[in-house]
This record gives structure tokens, C-alpha cells and sequence, in this order.
């Protein structure tokens, strides 16, 4: 009963938006935080079907005292997952309806006119253009291998490999046993929504991470030189560590801090089994570290992705959840602007990638804003991947630097990232991006450190700021 009893009580806190889904499981004291991350985001996935077998089988009516959340676990892992192993009197009160659920599920395929259970996941036709529906993102792990030995391995597995998608509805329209490469990410494979790899053996042994693309964003955007020495400074659970590590190819340092001891062990054995070695955890707030310590004297690249609402979060869309207050949502971005202020008072830091998960402009926009007057002319926004098709809210000059994405428009949970770039007169930070070519876009330093355009040009010249576009699909 414990897995499904902390699984009840994950998908209640989300309910009632007291927290994300990382954060509630990693909370939680249920000793095998991965088991129990899978069964709530496959339950989560399957909602709205659980919710139609439970309405049509009428099992609440019948079991009154069996509360929604447990009750869509069970169903669940009896219907959909590796069948109830556990659940004590629960599992027994939901074994004896079996046969009606099973019954209405097959309903539910004739009337939907589909053969398989994943088929249900589709968006219906009443399902509106908003309605959730993102892709499977498989990061390939290129410290422990390569993209196209991942493709081999799929293709191996029955999969058939498309190539690279040429554009966001051949992501949109990808079903079945096929898969793609990213058109943004080089080693990004997109799989249909439905699958799920928990239990793949390159997920197992760290040669894939199972992460979102938008996730992939600030690692990638940030695009630290290898030898540097980088801070991660909200960094549980471990995915965007994981991340950085590949980009420096574990050349140069990791700093990473969190305050949950749980969360960080967690991540400490992930990114072990990732093949993660140039890193140092620490059990800190961050806003207690002193920037001025000499063992952060080379700190150049910070990667700032702080605690948000996480109402971007595509499981937020799939529960009934009232939006944050508006004290709630200043309290956030109280908190986020300090934090914001703080990363970039390290001395040595050049480059900074603030990101949340939040659809809020209280939590992107407004920080950002807030947080470059204070800096005045020492600090300036990156317009960075120039063809990214979503950009910041046009709430200040510059705010198009930014990026969003959302599941209607970019097939990806909801994410902002900025890019904060040190003003000064000689040539920008380095980059990873630097070994890449074609068309960059020039910057400046107006009064309030906002980015202006001068030009576009090719190749490279004294002063630039390099664009993400020519990276597009090219590996590192």
C-alpha cells in the first residue's frame, strides 16, 4: 500500500499546487523516489482516461470512501500498468469491480474508435487546440554514448527511424513505433506521447535521460566551453546537471547545490549512473553562498533554475488546479529576483541561464525586468535562437530575447529561459557555440542593458554574441 498511498498523495498535493512534481515526489519518504516518479506521471498521463472508466464504471458511487487520487492509481496500474502488486484492502476493493472496468474500457476504444490503450492518449475530437499532447523526449546521454548508437539500438527494438523532423507537425503527427531527431536539439530523439521507457535498459544504465525538451533549453542555451567552472544553483533533481556534464564532455567543474539531503542523494546516485564525474554537491540554500569564496574565483557560467508556480507543467493541465494567487505569485518572484541578484554577483560569472517552468510573466518576464535595471549597463539579454518560434511577452525593449514554450505551440511543457551575458568591450564570453558558423547577431549595451540589434552578419567578429541557429542539428 505505501507506493500507492505516496502516489495518492503526490497527485493531492498537485491538486491543491503545493508544488511540482519533482518536487513532491523527492519530498516524499517513500524510499524509491524513481518507482514512484513513473507510476504518478503514467497515472497523470492516463487522467482524463481514468477519470471517463471511473465516471462510466461508476466505482466512487459504489466505493464511497475510496478517495479520486487512490483510485485513479489502482485503476491505473491494475488496467494500464504492471498490474496491482501491492494495496492491501484497497487493492481488493478495486479487484472486485476488475470486470466492470475492463468493460468500460473496451466501451471506451469502440467509441473512440481506436485498438490499443496508448491510441487513447490522443487528444479526442472534442479535445481543444490547447489540449496537452507532448511528445516522448529522449536525450541521448553523450558522455556514455552516441546519437546514432541509440538510433541503431531502437531500430533494433523494432523502432523505425524517420530521420531529422523538418518541422514541428511532423513532431505533432508522429505515432506508432517511430521516432525522430529533434529539428531543434541535436541529441534530442522524439518519440510519440505514449511511450514510456522506465523500464528500457539504456534508460536503467544512464545512457538516455528521459527529459523534456523545453528542460533541455538552459543547458543548452547557457552552452558552457569545456574546462569551465559552472554553478547549478537549484539543481535537484539532476537532469540539467546531467546535461551541462555532456556539454563540458566532464572537462572542468560542476558546482551543484540544493537543501533537501534526500533530493541530493537522489541525484548524486543519477548522475553516477549518468557517468557524471566533474561535480561537487552541497546540501546549501544558495543565497547563503558567498560569492567572493576563493573555490568559486572561476565561476563563469551559472545555471539559475529556481523553485516557480510550475504552472507550465503539462500535469497541471491535466488536474483541476486553481491558479496561484497573486500573493502567492509575488512571493515567488520576490524570491526569484533575490536569487537572480545573487547569481550574478559572483565576480568571475559571464554567462547566465534563468529558466522556470512557469507560464506566469510575475515569475519571467518581471524578474528579468527588475533584475537588469538593478544591474544597470553590467549586464544584457542574449537574443538567443533567433528561430525559436516563441518568444518573451513584449512587456519591456528586449523582452523578444527571451523564450517560451508551451505544449500547443512548441509540443513541450511550459518553459521560459533567459540569457544574461556580462557587458564589456571585448569579444563575448566563450562558448561551446563558438565552433559552430553561419549567421550571429550583433549586440550592444543600451543605459538599461537591454539587447539592441546593430546587424546580422556571417562569421565572426570582435563584440558578437553567436546565435544558437547555425547550431541546429549539429552535435557536440
Amino acid at each position: 500500500m505505501a507506493l500507492y498511498g505516496a502516489a495518492a498523495a503526490v497527485l493531492s498535493g498537485l491538486e491543491r499546487g503545493e508544488g511540482g512534481l519533482s518536487g513532491l515526489v523527492y519530498g516524499s519518504r517513500f524510499p524509491h523516489t524513481r518507482q514512484l516518479y513513473a507510476l504518478v506521471a503514467e497515472t497523470l498521463r492516463y487522467s482524463p482516461v481514468l477519470e471517463a472508466l471511473l465516471e462510466g464504471a461508476a466505482l466512487l458511487r459504489a466505493e464511497r470512501r475510496l478517495p479520486l487520487p487512490l483510485a485513479k492509481v489502482l485503476v491505473y496500474d491494475l488496467l494500464f500498468g504492471k498490474g496491482l502488486k501491492c494495496g492491501g484492502r484497497w487493492k481488493a476493493l478495486v479487484r472486485r469491480h476488475r470486470a466492470r472496468l475492463e468493460a468500460e474500457l473496451a466501451r471506451l476504444k469502440v467509441r473512440r474508435g481506436v485498438s490499443r490503450n496508448e491510441e487513447l492518449l490522443a487528444p479526442g475530437p472534442g479535445a481543444g487546440p490547447g489540449a496537452p499532447c507532448v511528445p516522448r523526449y529522449v536525450r541521448v546521454n553523450t558522455l556514455k554514448t552516441r546519437v546514432d548508437d541509440v538510433v541503431d539500438f531502437f531500430k533494433r527494438q523494432g523502432y523505425s527511424f524517420l530521420g531529422k523532423a523538418g518541422s514541428m507537425e511532423e513532431l505533432r503527427t508522429l505515432s506508432g513505433k517511430k521516432f525522430l531527431l529533434d529539428l531543434h536539439l541535436p541529441e534530442l530523439l522524439v518519440f510519440p506521447p505514449q511511450t514510456d521507457f522506465h523500464d528500457n535498459r539504456l534508460y536503467t544504465s544512464g545512457h538516455i535521460i528521459l527529459q523534456d525538451k523545453a528542460s533541455c533549453l538552459p543547458a543548452f542555451l547557457l552552452s558552457p566551453v569545456a574546462s569551465s567552472h559552472v554553478i547549478d544553483a537549484c539543481a535537484a533533481p539532476g537532469n540539467k546537471t546531467s546535461h551541462l556534464a555532456a556539454i563540458l564532455k566532464n572537462k572542468g567543474q560542476i558546482f551543484a547545490f540544493d537543501l533537501d539531503a534526500k533530493r541530493l542523494a537522489t541525484m548524486n546516485t543519477m548522475l553516477t549512473r549518468a557517468g557524471v564525474t566533474s561535480f561537487k554537491l552541497a546540501q546549501q540554500d544558495f543565497l547563503t553562498v558567498d560569492p567572493h569564496d576563493p573555490k568559486y574565483s572561476k565561476v563563469t557560467y551559472i545555471l539559475l533554475d529556481p523553485s516557480c508556480s510550475g504552472s507550465g507543467m503539462v500535469n497541471r493541465l491535466l488536474v483541476e488546479e486553481a491558479a496561484p494567487s497573486a500573493e502567492r505569485l509575488q512571493a515567488l518572484a520576490g524570491f526569484q529576483r533575490r536569487v537572480l541578484s545573487h547569481a550574478l554577483s559572483f565576480p568571475a560569472v559571464q554567462r547566465l541561464a534563468y529558466s522556470t517552468c512557469s507560464v506566469h510573466r510575475e515569475e519571467n518576464e518581471d524578474v528579468v525586468q527588475a533584475v537588469l535595471q538593478e544591474q544597470g549597463s553590467a549586464f544584457r539579454l542574449v537574443n538567443v535562437f533567433p528561430s525559436w518560434p516563441c518568444r518573451g511577452l513584449a512587456t519591456f525593449p528586449g523582452a523578444e530575447c527571451c523564450l517560451r514554450a508551451s505544449p500547443a505551440d512548441t509540443l513541450t511543457q511550459g518553459f521560459f529561459v533567459a540569457v544574461l551575458e556580462r557587458c564589456r568591450d571585448q569579444a563575448a564570453v566563450p562558448s561551446s557555440l563558438s565552433d559552430f558558423t553561419g549567421v550571429e547577431v550583433l549586440e550592444r549595451c543600451d543605459s538599461s542593458s537591454l539587447c539592441q540589434w546593430e546587424k546580422a552578419s556571417y562569421g565572426q567578429a570582435p563584440g558578437m554574441a553567436l546565435s544558437l541557429e547555425s547550431r541546429t542539428g549539429q552535435t557536440h
